[in-house]
């Protein structure tokens, strides 16, 4: 789905997604998903340029695995001068800590850079999956 490059389009994108996903995998897992999603349409919103159009391309892919649903949600948007990373912010600080939420609710997260922009991802494995038990957890 499109939403607006606009601080609407993260309200926009985690309806839709519980929406769509609330008969599909857990509470608990949805309510991680929704978290994630509306950090990665913020930080597009607020840290990089839209993509034609103005806006910012969201979506979310389930997997059938033992144990449950795997799922990544995707946020690709223009691209920014410098990739996303994870920064300190200290105790005052009223932003950067978003990426740290992303890290912790998400098996692993990552961006992909290509010549129209980039995306940034998290990937979320089924309750009882440990993190240490994924190569390239993290």
């Amino acid at each position: 789905m499109v939403v607006p490059h606009h601080a609407t389009g993260a309200r926009l994108a985690r309806h839709r997604l519980a929406g769509v996903l609330a008969d599909e995998v857990p509470p608990a897992l949805l309510a991680d998903l929704v978290a994630v999603l509306a950090e990665l349409v913020g930080n597009a919103v607020r840290h990089a340029e839209p993509l034609p159009g103005g806006v910012v391309r969201v979506s979310w892919r389930l997997v059938s695995v033992d144990g449950g649903q795997r799922v990544r949600v995707q946020v690709t948007d223009g691209g920014a001068a410098s990739p996303p990373r994870m920064r300190a912010a200290g105790l005052d600080a009223v932003d950067g800590r978003g990426l740290h939420i992303v890290a912790g609710l998400a098996t692993r997260w990552g961006v992909e850079r290509d010549g129209l922009g980039q995306s940034v991802w998290a990937d979320f494995e089924p309750t009882g999956v440990a993190r240490s038990d994924l190569v390239g957890a993290g």
